[in-house]
C-alpha cells in the first residue's frame, strides 16, 4: 500500500455536477487526482459518486486511501471493510487493508485478510509481501519465511522483498542467511536506511556492539528520524550496561517523536534497569496509552508495576500482553514467572516455565529462568532436553543467547556436581561476556584505593554534624553473592523494618553531587544534609510507617565513607563469606546488572582483594557501633545467635519471625532469589573445594595452591 501525499489542492469549479460524468468516469476523475497527489478534489469525486451509488468498492477503497493519508485511522479500516465486504472485492483491496490492520495491530484481522488477498490474486507481489509481515508479527515465522522466500524469487533486485526476508530469518535466529540478506538489499540500495538500522540489530544480537553501532548511525545519516535505528543505538548501550548514553539516545529520539510508543517502553525499560521505578511507571503507561495493542508495552507496564509492588496490577499487564497476538507472549508468561519466584511461589513459577519451554523448545530465556530457580538432578530429563538445545542450535544462537544457555548448563551441572562440564560452560559463558565490554582490573583497583584516600578519618570529622541525624536506614553491603539478600530477609521479616531491595538511590545522589563539584557550583557541593533529605523522601514512602528500611545494595561499599557522613546514625551491615565461594557462586551467574569484575577468574581474585583492602579501611575509621562485619557460614551455622545480633546492631526489639524469614510472601528481587527461599542449609559453605583444579588463577590470586 502506497501512502500518497497530502496535497491540499482547491477543488476546481470545472468538475460540474455528477451528472456531467457517468459514474465510471467520476470513479477515473478521482484516481486521477489521487494518483495526482490531489487528496482533496479525489475525495470529492469518490464522495459524489457515492451519494448515487453507495456501493462503489472502487470509491469506498479510494476513501479508505484517502483517510489512512491523513492518519484518519478508524475512518480508514472503516471504508476498507466496507470495500472488502462483496464476493467480488479484488485482491488488492484485501491486501491494502490487511496492511491497514497490521499498522494498526489489529493482527487476527490482518492476517484473514491478507491470506484473502492471496487466494483473490495469487500473482500479486505485494499481497504475498503484505502476508509474509503480518506472519512474522504473529509469530508464524516458518509460513512468514515461505511467502517471504517467494517474493524474493518473483522480485530478486527488490531490496526491500530482501530487508523483509531476512528480518524474519533472523527471529529464527538464522544469523548467517539473515546477514546475507541485508546484504543483498544494501548491495542494491546502499543508503537503505531500514535496511542499515536492522543489519545493526543482527550485529547487536552478536554482540559485535561496534559494528552495530557503524550501521545504525548510518542509518540515522540517510533518515535522521528512523526510529528503530535510536532504538538499536539505545539497546546496544543497555547491553554495555551505559545507561546514561542511553537515556541521551532516547532523549534524542524523543524530541522527534514524543509518542512513539517503543521508545516510550525503550525509555521505561532503560529507566527501570537503573532503579527509577515511578518515572519507568510513568513512561509505560504513556507507551500503553499510545499503543494500547502493543504486547511489549503492557509487558514493560507489567515489570514497572512489579517492581513498585504493584503485583495485581503487574498480573493484569502480563496477562494482557499473552492475550495480544506476536512474539511477546511467552515473554510475557516468563515475566508472570519470575513475579511468582520472586512472592516465594516456586512451584507456580516452575510450572509456568515448563509450559514455556514444552510449547517453544528452543525458547533460551525461559530454559535461562527454569535453570535458575530449579535445582536440577542426575537424569533429570530437562537436563538432557537443555544438553540438547545447545548441542543442536549453539551456532545459529546470537549472543545473548549463547551466554544464557552456557551459565544454565554450568548451573545445572553443579546442581549434579560433575565439574567438568560445568566448568566447561561457565568458561564459554564468561568469555563470551567478557568479550562485551572493557574493564582494566589494575585501574579498577587504584579506583578503589583512592576511595580509602578521599574518605579519610581527618574527613569524615571535619564533617560530623553536617548530615541527617535519622536512623531509619539501615545498609547492607559487600560483594555480590555474600549473603547481602540473606540478611535482608531475616532482618526484612521483622516488623518494624521493611526490605527495599537493591536501591540505586545513594549513587545517583552521590554522582549528582559530584557532578555539582566538577562543574564548580559550590552551592550543591557535599550538602549532606540535603543529600540525605533526598534519600529520605525516596524510602520514606517505602517503609508503609516502618521505622527502618533495609537498602541491601551490596555496591554500596563503595560508598560507606559518603553513607556515613550522610547518616552518622544509619547502620551499616558488611556481609562476608569465604572468598573462594564469594568468587565462585559470582563467576556462575550472568548478572543483569553491571559487575565488570566478575566474568574472568583471575580479574575476579584481583578485585576482590581491593574490596577488601577497601572493606578494612572502613572498618577502621567508622565508630564500631555504626559498622559491623556478619558471616555468611556463622548465620548459617546458627541464625538465631546472628539474628539477635544483627536486631540489637540496629536497636529493634527481638522478634522470633526473623528465623522463618524464607516463608514471607514479601517479594525478593535479586540474584539470590531462590537461595532465601528455602530453610537455611550449610551446602554452600566450602563450596568450592570440590572444584579447586577449575579454580586455578582465582587460587592464584589469592596466593593460594589446588
Amino acid at each position: 500500500m502506497t501512502k500518497r501525499t497530502k496535497t491540499k489542492a482547491k477543488s476546481s469549479a470545472s468538475t460540474g455536477a455528477s451528472g456531467d460524468l457517468t459514474v465510471p468516469q467520476a470513479i477515473e476523475r478521482a484516481y486521477a487526482h489521487w494518483n495526482a497527489g490531489q487528496a482533496q478534489q479525489a475525495e470529492v469525486f469518490a464522495r459524489r459518486v457515492l451519494a448515487v451509488s453507495p456501493a462503489q468498492i472502487e470509491c469506498l477503497h479510494l476513501l479508505g486511501l484517502i483517510a489512512h493519508a491523513y492518519d484518519k485511522m478508524d475512518m480508514a479500516l472503516d471504508y476498507m471493510r466496507q470495500a472488502c465486504g462483496f464476493s467480488y472485492s479484488p485482491g488488492g483491496y484485501f491486501s491494502n487493508y490487511a496492511e491497514m490492520c497490521r499498522q494498526n495491530r489489529l493482527l487476527g484481522e490482518a492476517e484473514k485478510a491478507a491470506r484473502t488477498a492471496v487466494e483473490r490474486a495469487p500473482e500479486m507481489v505485494g499481497a504475498w509481501n503484505n502476508l509474509g509481515i503480518i506472519l512474522q508479527e504473529c509469530g508464524k515465522l516458518e509460513e512468514s519465511i515461505t511467502c517471504l522466500r517467494r517474493v524474493v524469487a518473483l522480485e530478486p533486485e527488490n531490496p526491500e522483498a530482501c530487508n523483509n526476508l531476512a528480518n524474519t530469518l533472523l527471529l529464527t535466529a538464522n544469523f548467517d542467511e539473515a546477514q546475507r540478506f541485508y546484504e543483498m538489499a544494501l548491495a542494491l540500495h546502499p543508503r537503505y536506511a531500514e535496511a542499515n538500522s536492522n543489519l545493526a540489530n543482527l550485529l547487536m544480537k552478536q554482540g559485535k556492539f561496534d559494528a552495530a553501532e557503524t550501521y545504525a548511525q548510518r542509518a540515522i545519516d540517510v533518515n535522521p528520524q528512523l526510529v528503530t535505528a535510536y532504538l538499536n543505538l539505545v539497546e546496544i548501550a543497555i547491553e554495555r550496561q551505559q545507561f546514561d548514553c542511553a537515556m541521551q539516545r532516547l532523549d534524542a529520539l524523543l524530541r522527534f517523536a514524543p509518542e512513539d510508543p517503543s521508545a516510550l517502553a525503550a525509555r521505561a525499560t532503560v529507566l527501570h534497569r537503573r532503579g527509577d521505578s515511578d518515572n519507568a511507571l510513568r513512561a509505560a503507561m504513556a507507551a500503553v496509552k499510545f499503543a494500547p495493542e502493543s504486547a511489549s508495552a503492557h509487558n514493560i507496564l507489567g515489570k514497572t508495576q512489579q517492581a513498585l509492588n504493584r503485583f495485581e496490577d503487574a498480573r493484569k499487564s502480563f496477562a494482557r500482553a499473552q492475550a495480544l497476538p506476536g512474539l511477546e507472549r511467552n515473554n510475557a508468561r516468563i515475566n508472570l514467572a519470575e513475579m511468582y519466584a520472586a512472592q516465594n511461589d516456586k512451584s507456580a513459577a516452575v510450572a509456568i516455565l515448563t509450559e514455556v519451554v514444552a510449547d517453544d523448545p528452543a525458547h533460551v530465556l525461559a530454559w535461562g529462568q527454569l535453570a535458575d530457580i530449579k535445582k536440577f538432578s542426575v537424569g533429570d530429563p530437562q537436563l538432557e532436553a537443555l544438553k540438547h538445545l545447545y548441542a543442536e542450535n549453539i551456532s545459529r544462537f546470537g549472543l545473548t543467547d549463547r551466554m544464557v544457555l552456557c551459565f544454565a548448563l554450568g548451573k545445572a551441572f553443579l546442581d549434579v556436581g560433575d565439574g567438568e562440564n560445568a566448568f566447561r560452560y561457565l568458561a564459554e559463558g564468561n568469555a563470551l561476556k567478557r568479550e562485551t565490554f572493557d574493564y582494566d582490573g589494575v585501574q579498577t583497583s587504584r579506583w578503589l584505593q583512592s576511595i580509602s584516600s578521599r574518605f579519610s578519618q581527618e574527613w569524615l570529622k571535619e564533617r560530623a554534624g553536617r548530615g541527617d541525624p535519622s536512623a531509619m536506614p539501615v545498609f547492607v553491603v559487600g560483594m555480590p553473592r555474600s549473603g547481602t539478600t540473606l540478611i535482608e530477609q531475616i532482618l526484612g521479616a521483622h516488623p518494624d523494618i521493611y526490605p527495599a531491595g537493591e536501591l540505586r538511590n545513594i549513587s545517583t545522589i552521590i554522582a549528582k553531587n559530584d557532578a555539582a563539584m566538577s562543574q564548580g557550583n559550590s552551592a550543591g557541593t557535599e550538602d549532606l544534609a540535603g543529600m540525605a533529605g533526598q534519600y529520605l523522601a525516596s524510602v520514606i514512602a517505602m517503609a508503609e510507617g516502618r521505622p527502618h528500611v533495609v537498602d541491601k545494595m551490596p555496591a554500596n561499599f563503595l560508598h560507606v565513607g559518603m553513607i556515613h557522613a550522610m547518616f552518622p546514625n544509619a547502620r551499616i551491615i558488611h556481609c562476608r563469606r569465604d572468598p573462594i565461594d564469594t568468587c565462585l557462586s559470582c563467576y556462575s551467574k550472568l548478572f543483569a546488572a553491571e559487575q565488570s569484575f566478575s566474568y574472568d577468574l583471575a580479574e575476579l581474585g584481583q578485585f576482590y582483594l581491593a574490596y577488601r583492602d577497601l572493606m578494612a579501611h572502613w572498618r577502621k575509621v567508622l565508630p564500631g557501633d555504626r559498622f559491623i562485619d556478619v558471616d555468611y557460614e556463622a548465620v548459617v551455622a546458627n541464625c538465631a545467635v546472628e539474628a539477635r545480633r544483627l536486631t540489637d546492631f540496629i536497636g529493634v526489639p527481638w522478634n522470633e519471625a526473623c528465623l522463618a524469614f524464607h516463608q514471607s510472601r514479601r517479594p525478593v528481587r535479586t540474584a539470590s532469589v531462590n537461595q532465601v527461599r528455602e530453610p537455611l542449609y550449610t551446602t554452600s559453605v566450602g563450596r568450592w573445594r570440590p572444584y579447586a583444579k577449575h579454580l586455578s588463577p582465582l587460587l592464584a590470586a589469592f596466593g593460594m595452591d589446588e
